[in-house]
């Protein structure tokens, strides 16, 4: 069987009217499970092409498998363009600010006059209610929902290092869509979806929460918490590298012991539990340290992986490119650059981490050049040699 039309979504329509990290990701995971996603850009092209610094990667990484077709929406032309297009789609992505696509006729509530089945995923700052007419960033969901203050160190909140609100909720913007479609099987209707940053920031801080619900006493910010475990934490060891080691059982700390020749500590009566471990971490943790200080990385690594006990070099996100295990799996796939001082270039990026019926979703096309199927798109919708040359001649459409 066909490789494309073996994926799930193969055959499922996405109209997608996003930027920056959130509703690409929705898009992106979509695609990766085989839908046909119709990115729309200004004429300009999506800004986020255009970024530096750490907004650099957010377009090559969250726009693979995508098509891109650039209009003008500010025109009548732009906007009877889009229309036709969204009448084919079995799904509308947006996220822009509230009320944005309503003054453009774009809303749900709109479209699905004429396209009951039409599934519509927005992705905002805030699910509807007293908070949903603030902007809202990562950042700032991370700060007022408790992800900065759980990061940091004490009385120094500290956003988590990638976009993990952006990011997850456009997956759950996905799983969203991906519940509308069975339900749609069912009921032949579609419905609205929405995704929102502070929502998703307070799920991934909800263990938080519920250890204070069932404790009565509040979580620690990661830097300073009790930990569960005795040893876990990062060592510096021979030569100033630094390691994670884990020891999180009262097995593994027998093994840990063994390996190690640490006779004299598993024989202390005080360290036989795990909780008498971790009771005793002011005084355990600076011993392990100083016994370990003069093993190296490497020499660690092996004897933990040997005996498998959990560790972890600390690694930056640049080494990954060379990660034999990502590697070895297909876990990294190659894709062309559009944009940036390296635009024509090859490289390669993560994939989703899944694997389905043994293998990785791989990707079919590499992230589109600005408007890049518009002339295709347009000529499946029925717009004539003539229209389309008329329409690029006077900055309506750009390919």
């Amino acid at each position: 069987m066909d490789k494309q039309k073996s994926l799930p979504y193969a055959g499922v329509r996405v109209v997608e009217f996003t930027h920056m990290v959130m509703g690409p990701t929705c898009g992106m995971v979509l695609a990766d499970l085989g839908a046909e996603v119709i990115k729309v850009e200004p004429i300009t092209g999506d800004k986020t092409r255009k970024l530096l610094g750490s907004g650099a990667g957010f377009f090559p990484m969250f726009n693979r498998n995508k098509k891109s077709i650039s209009v003008d929406m500010k025109t009548p032309e732009g906007i009877e363009i889009i229309k036709k297009l969204v009448a084919t789609a079995d799904i509308v992505s947006e996220n822009f600010k509230p009320g944005t696509m309503r003054k453009l006729g774009l809303d749900y509530e709109t479209l699905k006059k004429t396209n009951p089945k039409l599934i519509y995923v927005s992705h905002k700052g805030f699910l509807p209610g007293p908070y949903d007419h603030r902007t809202a960033l990562d950042e700032v969901v991370q700060m007022m929902g408790g992800l900065a203050y759980m990061t940091g160190p004490e009385d120094r909140p500290l956003r988590a290092g990638t976009s993990v609100n952006d990011i997850m909720g456009g997956v759950f913007g996905a799983i969203g869509v991906m519940a509308a479609l069975r339900q749609r099987d069912e009921t032949g209707f579609g419905q609205e979806v929405q995704s929102a940053l502070f929502e998703n920031n307070v799920f991934l801080v909800g263990q938080h929460m519920m250890q204070y619900a069932v404790t009565g006493k509040a979580a620690k910010p990661m830097p300073s918490r009790i930990s569960a475990w005795a040893i876990y934490d990062v060592f510096e060891v021979a030569e100033g590298e630094k390691i994670f080691l884990a020891v999180v059982s009262d097995t593994q700390w027998k093994i840990f012991c063994d390996a190690f020749d640490f006779q004299d500590l598993y024989a202390d009566p005080n360290l036989k539990q795990n909780n008498q471990r971790v009771e005793a971490r002011s005084t355990l943790i600076p011993e392990v340290k100083k016994r370990l200080a003069p093993f190296s990385a490497k020499q660690i690594s092996g004897i933990f992986e040997e005996n498998g006990l959990p560790f972890a070099p600390i690694t930056k996100p640049e080494e990954l490119f060379e990660d034999p295990h990502l590697i070895a799996t297909g876990g990294l796939a190659p894709i062309r650059l559009t944009d940036g001082p390296k635009a024509g270039q090859d490289t390669t990026t993560p994939l989703l981490p899944l694997m389905m019926d043994g293998k990785r979703l791989g990707i079919r096309h590499s992230p589109p050049n600005i408007g890049e199927q518009t002339e295709e798109i347009l000529s499946q919708l029925g717009f004539s040699n003539d229209e389309i040359a008329q329409y690029l001649a006077n900055g309506t459409i750009h390919f």
